[in-house]
């Protein structure tokens, strides 16, 4: 199973308010620095307790799946997290090769041997028996190559980003008579035909980014389309986006934390791309709408982190661009909150849900503890 949810049943006290500021520990340069220790701390305990050897990463600890590897998912968040953590300003080389080494160990995903290529979900011969391509998997990692790209000047990610986006062009849905015809597929698995938010969003995110590093048009026609059709199928009254529609005209109404950020990072970009201020006033929409629904009944401790990981770092791409302290209070609350009630001071682990500690939870709560030590100057570089 790729994908579990659910939340510990032995964390369930408190609300997370939009803008508590009383839930704030440390203010101003004393943040940044008790963020990046944070951070780093939770990286360590990552590295420590999932290394799977060659470079790789178990999917929980301790490992129950027979698997000896995580998918490409859980893998991909955690590479991020190195990613964000090189990202901080004084991080240091040391840092800069640990992301490094981080995309350099996607390579046993990659499957040449398709038209178009990418990457699998799992680790393919010899270490692995492969797996099909998951469209949304493939944009995680595009959006991470931009942002080493963005970071370092590393020709060769910008060029793989590239590649990736090929892929996720090929998943779209040519069939007239479907539905909300359009839309990237989420999978090539044979098991699933459902379209979602997060195989449209976040390939639209990536295909504005790559307009604006190459000025290639058909770029930005792709980002439009696929943002498009998400506003047209996917957008539900309340402002926000439900998860997916299948063939037979079904919408999964579940209204997850990481789809509202996909959709408001893609209209950040877009208005980048276009200058068209529909785009912004779109993506505010749904920051205020999802800040007032994740705001209500604890909606946000109640999701992933590795979803909200994904909110927050759009949040912040917005903010770049329309400023709003309120995104990052939100961020902070979430994070000193998560450090109080679900680390484990003995390991540095983080117990969202019962059972073993995912990765992409451990991944996710080092991404917000990172992108917190990040000056707003930056929040252009994200992707």
């Amino acid at each position: 199973m790729r994908r579990k949810f659910g939340i510990s049943t032995r964390i369930a006290a408190g609300v997370l308010a939009v803008a508590v500021l009383g839930s704030l520990h440390v203010t101003g340069a004393d943040a940044v620095t008790s963020n990046a220790a944070r951070a780093q701390a939770s990286y360590e305990a990552l590295n420590k307790y999932f290394d799977a050897g060659q470079d790789l990463l178990l999917e929980e600890y301790p490992n129950t799946h027979p698997n000896p590897y995580a998918y490409v998912w859980p893998y991909s968040q955690a590479a991020i997290a190195a990613e964000n953590l090189a990202g901080i300003p004084g991080a240091g080389l040391k840092a800069s090769k640990e992301a490094d080494r981080r995309i350099a160990a996607y390579a046993p995903y990659w499957n040449a041997e398709t038209t178009p290529k990418g990457y699998d979900s799992y680790v393919r011969p010899p270490l692995g028996q492969g797996g099909d391509k998951f469209y949304d998997d493939n944009e995680w990692i595009g959006l991470h190559l931009v942002q080493h790209y963005k970071r370092t000047g590393d020709k060769a990610a910008l060029a793989r980003a590239r590649e990736i986006f090929a892929l996720v062009v090929y998943g779209w849905d040519t069939d007239p008579t479907h539905p909300c015809a359009g839309g990237v597929f989420w999978t090539q698995a044979p098991w699933s035909q459902d379209r979602n938010t997060v195989s449209n969003g976040p390939g639209s995110e990536l295909g504005a980014h790559l307009y604006l590093l190459t000025r290639d048009r058909s770029y930005l026609n792709w980002a439009k389309r696929m943002y498009d059709w998400t506003q047209d199928c996917m957008l539900a009254p309340n402002g926000l986006y439900w998860d997916h529609i299948d063939l037979a005209g079904t919408i999964e109404k579940t209204q997850w934390s990481y789809n509202q950020g996909v959709m408001l990072g893609a209209g950040v970009l877009l208005y980048k791309a276009t200058g068209d201020r529909k785009y912004l006033n779109d993506a505010k929409s749904v920051a205020n709408a999802s800040l007032a629904f994740y705001g209500a009944e604890d909606r946000l401790w109640k999701q992933p982190t590795r979803f909200n990981s994904i909110w927050f770092k759009n949040l912040l791409i917005l903010d770049s661009v329309a400023p709003d302290h309120r995104y990052k209070q939100t961020m902070q609350a979430y994070a000193d909150r998560a450090y109080t009630e679900a680390r484990d001071p003995a390991t540095g682990l983080y117990h969202f849900v019962d059972g073993p500690v995912q990765l992409l939870e451990q991944s996710g709560i080092a991404q917000i503890q990172a992108l917190l030590a990040w000056p707003r100057t930056k929040y252009g570089l994200l992707a």
